[in-house]
């Protein structure tokens, strides 16, 4: 079972500028994206959008695109061709839940974050590295139970940096000692 452990850290002031610079490319290659999937009669996928963006990166007016590490800007685009299949499968009534609503455009404002897989970052001995950003060191206010499969740099609206960290966890099975059975019969029935 996968679970979420989330711990504040604090960047340098040399750390600030490359993340906010990660999430303004983040956002950028999200609302791209989603204005050409929004164009497309078919759904473009994973592939074909992870192919504009190599494109785009050549071009003068994005370059700037290759200064920050691509795995974010990867990940921001499988996000995109989820949260696509998840609406039309919502549509088609194949998805359990209520009824989910077509994909966004991100705005800069309030809580922003950028996903790094295992290829973007490492943590060694307490301290944590992400690709074109540089070593931190997160708050660990507990251990982690295992080695994290994906790590999130989110900074909310307060300005606050926290790493959310995807790790397998074993879930904690216990045994009843006592195997009664409680039954609420409402306020309704015992007033009657």
């Amino acid at each position: 079972m996968k679970a979420r452990y989330k711990y504040r850290f604090y960047p340098t002031a040399q750390q600030q500028q490359p993340l906010a610079q990660l999430f303004g490319c983040v956002r950028v290659v999200w609302n791209d994206a989603l204005a050409f999937c929004k164009q497309s009669k078919k759904l473009p996928g994973y592939n074909k959008l992870s192919a504009m963006l190599a494109q785009s990166k050549k071009t003068d007016e994005k370059k700037w695109l290759a200064d920050v590490s691509s795995v974010p800007l990867q990940q921001a685009l499988r996000h995109l061709d989820t949260a696509y299949k998840n609406f039309f499968k919502s549509l088609k009534g194949k998805r359990k839940g209520k009824k989910i609503g077509e994909p966004l455009f991100k705005k800069q404002t309030n809580s922003q974050s950028a996903e790094f897989t295992k290829a973007g970052f490492s943590i060694t001995d307490g301290v944590g590295y992400l690709a074109k950003i540089g070593t931190i060191k997160p708050i660990w206010s507990r251990e982690l139970p295992s080695e994290p499969s994906s790590v999130t740099v989110i900074k909310d609206a307060a300005h606050h940096y926290f790493l959310s960290l995807v790790v397998e966890v074993q879930p904690d099975t216990t045994i009843a000692n006592n195997q009664s059975i409680g039954i609420d019969l409402g306020i309704k029935l015992l007033l009657s």
